[in-house]
C-alpha cells in the first residue's frame, strides 16, 4: 500500500520524501531493510509474521520533530495511531540510531495525552532520544486479549507496541536497541508487564500510580469498570479468572517480580487519594480515592521487589490525586535515570510543584 504523507501549514519536515532520496540515501535504506530483517529472526511465531505485514499508511507531520503515524497492524487488521518526537538532529539516512523512551497512556484517554498533559517535547528536545507514544485503546489494558470482540479496547496490544511498531521505528526512523518505557495509571501496569514479559528488553521502567495487582479485589474491579464502558469485559483480555487462572498470573505483575532484575525501576504513587499541592481548589472528587488504590499496589509490588532482591526506587506521597500534575512531577523525578538508562547524559530541570 502506497503512504500518504501530510505536512502541516506552516511547518518544515525534517526529510525529504522517500522519492527525492539520491542514490546514497537509496543504499542506506537497503542496508537498514537488512538489518531489520536480520533483528526480525529473533521475534518469533505470530508476533514475527505480524511485524513482517505492518507498514506505515500515513506520516503527518505536526512540526519539525513531531509526527503522527497511522500504522496498519496485521495482528489488529487495523490502523492505529503512533505519535513519535525524533532528537535534534535526527534523518531518515542518519549514520547513526537513537535509544527510545516508550510512554504508555492510561485508561479513557489515547497517544495523544502526554504531549497534550505534559511537558515531554521541551524534556525531549533537550536530550538525544526519540519517544514513541502509541495507541493503546480506550481501556489501556497492554495485553495481547484472550478473546478479540472486535470493540476499540480490545486487540493484540502486546504484539502491536513490541513487535510490529518495533519493527518499524527499527525499520524506518533510525531506533538503536536500547530502550525505556514508562506509563500512567494503567499504562504504568503496562510499562512493568512488558518489562517483566520481555526481560531484557527495557533498561527501564516507570509506573506512575498504577495498578499493579490482578488479584487484588480493588484492583480487578477498576479495571473491570474501565473495560465495560468500551464493550468488554476481563475475561476478554485474560479469559477466566479460574479456567485461566495461570494467564492472569503470567500478565499479573506481582506474580513477574523474579523477571525485572537486571531493569532499573521506578514507581510513584499516592497512598490516600485525598488533595495534594498539585490539586487546584475544588478539583477533588470522590473517585480521586482511586489513587489510595494504587498506592496499595504499588507499596505491595514493591515490597515484592524489595524480598526478591530486586532494587527499586520507590517515590509515595501521602497526599496527591489521580491526576496528571503528579505523574508530570513524577516524569520529571525519575527524567534523570530514564536517560543515564539509555546511555544519554541529562538533567531534569526543577520538578513542577
Amino acid at each position: 500500500m502506497r503512504r500518504r504523507r501530510q505536512y502541516l501549514p506552516d511547518r518544515t519536515h525534517p526529510g525529504p520524501p522517500r522519492s527525492a532520496r539520491g542514490p546514497a540515501a537509496r543504499v542506506t535504506a537497503a542496508l537498514t531493510t537488512l538489518l531489520t530483517a536480520a533483528t526480525m529472526v529473533l521475534v518469533t511465531g505470530a508476533g514475527a509474521t505480524a511485524a513482517a505485514d505492518s507498514h506505515v499508511v500515513e506520516e503527518q507531520w505536526r512540526s519539525p520533530r513531531e509526527v503522527d503515524l497511522i500504522v496498519h497492524s496485521a495482528a489488529n487488521n487495523r490502523d492505529l495511531p503512533v505519535r513519535v518526537l525524533v532528537p535534534p538532529g535526527w534523518s531518515r539516512t542518519a549514520d547513526r540510531t537513537w535509544p527510545v523512551l516508550y510512554l504508555l497512556h492510561g485508561g479513557r484517554d489515547d497517544y495523544t495525552s502526554w504531549t497534550r498533559e505534559t511537558d515531554i517535547e521541551q524534556l525531549a528536545a533537550e536530550a538525544g532520544v526519540l519517544v514513541v507514544m502509541p495507541e493503546a485503546g480506550r481501556s489501556a489494558i497492554y495485553t495481547d486479549f484472550h478473546r478479540v470482540t472486535g470493540s476499540t479496547g480490545s486487540g493484540k496490544w502486546e504484539t502491536f507496541h513490541l513487535d510490529e511498531v518495533w519493527s518499524i521505528l527499527r525499520a524506518e526512523y533510525r531506533a538503536g536497541d536500547t530502550r525505556a518505557v514508562a506509563g500512567i495509571s494503567s499504562g504504568g501496569y503496562g510499562a512493568i508487564v512488558y518489562a517483566a514479559r520481555r526481560p531484557g528488553t527495557f533498561r527501564f521502567a516507570a509506573a506512575y500510580s498504577a495498578p499493579l495487582n490482578l488479584f487484588n479485589p480493588a484492583t480487578r474491579a477498576v479495571f473491570a469498570s474501565t473495560v465495560a464502558e468500551h464493550g468488554d469485559d476481563l475475561t476478554d483480555a485474560w479469559g477466566s479468572p479460574v479456567t485461566n487462572r495461570a494467564n492472569w498470573r503470567a500478565h499479573n505483575p506481582l506474580d513477574l517480580t523474579g523477571k525485572l532484575r537486571g531493569t532499573r525501576l521506578y514507581l510513584s504513587s499516592g497512598t490516600t487519594g485525598l488533595p495534594g499541592a498539585l490539586d487546584p481548589n475544588g478539583s477533588w472528587s470522590p473517585v480521586q480515592f482511586g489513587e489510595a488504590i494504587t498506592g496499595a499496589d504499588t507499596t505491595t509490588f514493591a515490597t515484592r521487589l524489595l524480598l526478591s532482591f530486586t532494587p527499586v526506587t520507590t517515590n509515595l506521597y501521602l497526599s496527591g490525586t489521580h491526576s496528571w500534575p503528579y505523574w508530570q512531577r513524577e516524569l520529571h523525578r525519575s527524567w534523570p535515570s530514564i536517560m543515564t538508562s539509555l546511555g544519554v547524559p541529562a538533567a531534569s530541570p526543577v520538578p513542577p510543584g
